[in-house]
Formats: C-alpha cells, structure tokens, sequence
C-alpha cells in the first residue's frame, strides 16, 4: 500500500476509533434516540437534493438504513448512554465481522476456515470475561445491546451484498433518510416530549461538534475513504487495517473522557483483539462480505 493511502487507511480508522468518545460527549446533554435521529437527519439533508439515488431496489436502501440506523446505532448510543465505555464499545462491534461470516455461510453457502471458528471461539472468551467485569445489571444490559448492535451490522451487511449496491457514498446518504422517523417519533411516543426538552435546553458547543464529527467525518469523510481503498487493495490489505478502530477508541476514550479499564476488561480486550487477529487474517471468502461496509457510520 502506498504512504499516502496508508495514511489515509490510518486517519480513517482513527475518526472511527475517536467517534466512540465523541458520541459519549454528545449523549451527556442529548437523549440517545433524538441523537440518533438528528444525526441520521443531518446526514441525509440536505444531500439528497443532490445526489441522484442508487440504482438498486428502493427496499434495499430503506431495510439498510433502518437496520443501520435504528438497530445498530440506537443500540450502541442507549448502550454508551446506560453506562457502557465508548472504549468497550467501539471493540465489542467488531464482532460484527464474526456475525457476517455466519450469514455468509448460512445464507450464501460460504465455507468458514478454522482458524475462523478459532477466532470466534477466542472472541466469544474475551467477550464472557467483558460481562464479567461489569458492574450492574444496567452495564451488562449496555454489553448486550452492543452485541445486539454488531449483529444488526452484520445483518446490514448481508443486505449490501444483496442488493449489489456499486454508489456506496448514494447509498447511505438516501439510506440515511429511513432513520430519523422511527428514533424521534418512537421517543415522542414513549417518552412524551421531555427527552425533547431537555436536549433543547441542555445542548450546548460541545453536542453540536459531537453531531458534526458524527455525520461528516465519521460517517461522509471515512466512508469515501475507506471504501476508496476497498475499490484500490483487496481485501486482505485493507481490512485487518480495521484493529485499529478499538485500538484509537479505547485510548481516546481514556484521554478524552477518563475512562478506566478495569484490569479484566484489559486482559479481555486482549484476547479479543487477538481472536480477531485470527480470523481476519485467517478468513476465507466469507470475510469479503464483512468489511464490505465498515464501522463509520458511524462507526462506526
């Protein structure tokens, strides 16, 4: 890979890794949902007026963007917002890599290698040491929306292959459109109009730069970049460049927020990234469809 897309591949992974913290510094004065649905809302408009929609299946767009919009990002934001580290959770959705060779093999009858059943095999032990380290019923239900979260991704991800999308950059931004509805007026149905209130009153500089760092470079600027590299290196070059994304997360997360990694969260963590080391590096043809659509979106 040439300097300059190495340095591109590292930028991006670093915007996906420091989105964790930064999302944490918006939900400290947003409700997760309305944060969600602006975000998503911003990240549509006023682009759509301008960009001519993919040319694929209009369902495709709209499962896409509700899969990865309300069960994937509303998960991860409830879940930072109950109590999960962003550091945490920016690792544990890597799992979403694990969930998308599954599909590919139940769905698209793509053969998994051992050393990619090793690989989940170590993930799924650092994972059990994660819920272990947590404190309260209300951190483990945050681990498990997180892992919920990864498996919307996935699920995203099988969609992506479906649908033979080519105008990656169209499809989110029209995708884009789907979630706001479901996150505000679900909020408002639920809660009333307090969440509302509340972030009205509450939100200050600090949300707004969450919200722009959110929808412009962690979502536009890395995804052009990264799906850029897809379309130069195969897949093998790029994606094992994605352990970066925990690896940035969890330490800005202790730079800009304080977070603390308890000693077996730490031990956990390791284990994890080296079970994902393994089936990265290990993987078949099933991997194709996992890091065909990257965390940004966040982000993800």
């Amino acid at each position: 890979m040439e300097k300059k897309h190495l340095a591109l591949a590292l930028l991006v992974t670093f915007v996906w890794g420091i989105n964790f913290p930064i999302t944490k510094l918006g939900l400290d004065s947003m409700d997760p949902f309305v944060l969600t649905g602006i975000r998503f809302a911003l990240a549509a408009i006023p682009l759509v007026f301008f960009i001519r929609r993919p040319s694929v299946n209009f369902g495709y767009v709209a499962a896409y963007g509700l899969i990865f919009g309300v069960g994937m990002w509303g998960a991860i934001n409830y879940g930072i917002a109950v109590g999960v580290a962003p550091g945490i959770a920016s690792l544990i959705i890597q799992l979403s890599a694990f969930f998308t060779m599954f599909w590919g093999a139940l769905l698209f009858r793509e053969r998994l290698r051992p050393a990619q059943w090793i690989g989940a095999t170590v993930v799924l032990i650092g994972l059990a040491g994660i819920f272990l380290a947590q404190k309260g019923a209300h951190q483990v239900f945050g681990i498990a929306l997180i892992v919920l979260s990864a498996v919307a991704w996935s699920i995203g991800n099988v969609i992506i292959k479906k649908s033979g999308v080519k105008e990656i950059f169209s499809f989110m931004v029209w995708a884009s459109l789907f979630p706001p509805i479901p996150m505000l007026a679900g909020t408002w149905l639920i809660q009333g109009g307090q969440p509302f209130v509340t972030t009205w009153h509450n939100v200050g500089s600090v949300a707004v730069f969450s919200l722009v760092f959110q929808v412009y470079l962690a979502t536009h600027f890395s995804y052009w970049g990264w799906n850029s590299l897809m379309k130069l290196y195969p897949v093998s070059t790029v994606a094992p460049l994605s352990l970066m994304i925990p690896v940035f997360g969890i330490v800005t997360s202790i730079v800009l927020i304080g977070e603390r990694v308890h000693p077996v969260e730490m031990a956990s963590i390791v284990v994890i990234i080296v079970g994902l080391a393994i089936g990265i590096f290990g993987r078949g043809s099933a991997a194709v469809i996992s890091r065909t659509v990257p965390v940004s979106a966040s982000k993800i």
